[in-house]
């Protein structure tokens, strides 16, 4: 986020997003590429045409409109030779002209692409003899105007099959070259995480990118398109690998002074069960007692701080013998003033939270932690991430940090 909003605000980008390094090859089915699309899509030949554009007319008499490979057969009455990328017709019968060796003379149809087995720099032969640099198709000896022209076997001509309904065809390559992955340009991958853009210009345009358009690159191993319920399920499971606990990513005794608990969807799951008078009921683990009581003794500061108002979080700190700040508010100007009457450092004060409220605290104190069941933006913020979800072990996790295993 700030990324893309610092490309349009202090860069002078007009837009903005998030983009990933892709090195990947990508096809599609050979009937998806319609003809606006081919011209779009398709890799651009040497001529600047893109390779597989439909749009060349046929020679008279002849198959009709060509596709992506030029036609193996000739009506009668003109020869039709692929050079490099484009068609050439050249009319032969009496009183035609006859091509010379530079080439064909008559008329020439451009933009039919050339079959991806032929390389560029070949000829096809057409009812007399063609070299590299051209096409013959006359009177001398040849058969052109008098029998189809087909593709004769040669040495130095390879074989082309005929198209067949189906496959596919390359979309940021040409399946004929495919250079080293080092050796090609770098694509990026629109990661759809974040965008800017001038509103004004959003306004007038009327689509998200206009003007000049800022790439803000990202860590590719954390792109995973999310559209079904498959998706969701494996960035779930990869989470904890960015997300949770790294080696040195997790405070030890020595950088903490104090621990403060938030108590919803920290201590409890989040949930609170309502009985048929009202009266609210929230479940605590086992754990997280045992983990508080050898942080008390342990000689840290202690506090759980909530802004719920509910008699259940100041009956939970008498069980735990810790002081408690509920119905607070603003929760981190609380912590403040809790931080100047205890005397402590707030960068060695560790703050334990799952929700947005808590993100205030989070720019306070040195260690702000989120529990494994937090809010995205609250995991995002957090300097460390406990891989149990809050209500189920997360405050002994913590304790086991600073404290050891065996507490």
């Amino acid at each position: 986020m700030d990324g893309v909003a610092a490309a349009v605000v202090e860069q002078g980008a007009d837009t903005a997003l998030t983009v990933a390094p892709f090195h990947g090859f990508v096809w599609r089915a050979e009937e998806d590429f319609g003809t606006e699309d081919a011209s779009v899509s398709a890799p651009l030949s040497a001529s600047g045409e893109p390779r597989g554009h439909r749009g060349a007319r046929a020679p008279e008499g002849g198959p009709g409109p060509l596709g992506d490979e030029a036609p193996a057969v000739a009506a009668e009455g003109s020869a039709v030779a692929a050079v490099g990328r484009e068609a050439v017709h050249a009319p032969s019968g009496p009183g035609s002209p006859a091509a010379g060796p530079g080439g064909p003379t008559g008329p020439r149809t451009v933009g039919a692409a050339l079959p991806a087995q032929l390389s560029p720099r070949r000829t096809v032969r057409a009812g007399g003899t063609a070299g590299r640099e051209g096409v013959q198709a006359g009177h001398d000896g040849g058969t052109a105007g008098r029998a189809p022209a087909t593709l004769p076997p040669a040495h130095d001509a390879p074989t082309v099959a005929r198209s067949r309904p189906g496959g596919g065809r390359g979309v940021n390559h040409d399946k004929s070259h495919r250079p080293r992955r080092q050796d090609r340009p770098q694509d990026l991958l629109e990661t759809g995480a974040a965008y800017a853009m001038r509103a004004d210009g959003f306004r007038a345009a009327r689509h998200r990118f206009f003007g000049r358009t800022e790439l803000v690159r990202t860590d590719a191993a954390r792109v995973l398109e999310v559209d079904d319920p498959h998706d969701l399920a494996r960035a779930r499971a990869l989470a904890p690998l960015f997300d949770g606990p790294a080696t040195g990513a997790v405070p030890t005794r020595a950088d903490v002074d104090a621990v403060v608990m938030d108590f919803d969807g920290t201590q409890t799951d989040d949930r609170v069960l309502i009985d048929a008078d009202g009266r609210e009921f929230v479940a605590v683990h086992r754990g997280d007692g045992l983990g508080v009581a050898a942080l008390r003794r342990a000689g840290l500061v202690l506090l759980i701080l909530s802004t719920e108002t509910n008699p259940v979080v100041a009956a939970r700190g008498r069980k735990l013998q810790v002081p408690v700040l509920h119905g607070v508010d603003r929760k981190d100007l609380a912590l403040k003033r809790w931080c100047e009457e205890h005397g402590l450092a707030p960068d060695r004060v560790l703050y334990v939270g799952n929700d947005v409220n808590d993100l205030p605290c989070f720019d306070l104190v040195g260690w702000p932690v989120a529990v494994a069941s937090a809010h995205d933006v609250v995991r995002g913020a957090a300097r460390s991430v406990t891989t149990a979800p809050g209500g189920d072990g997360a405050l002994r996790e913590i304790a086991s940090w600073l404290l050891g295993p065996s507490l």
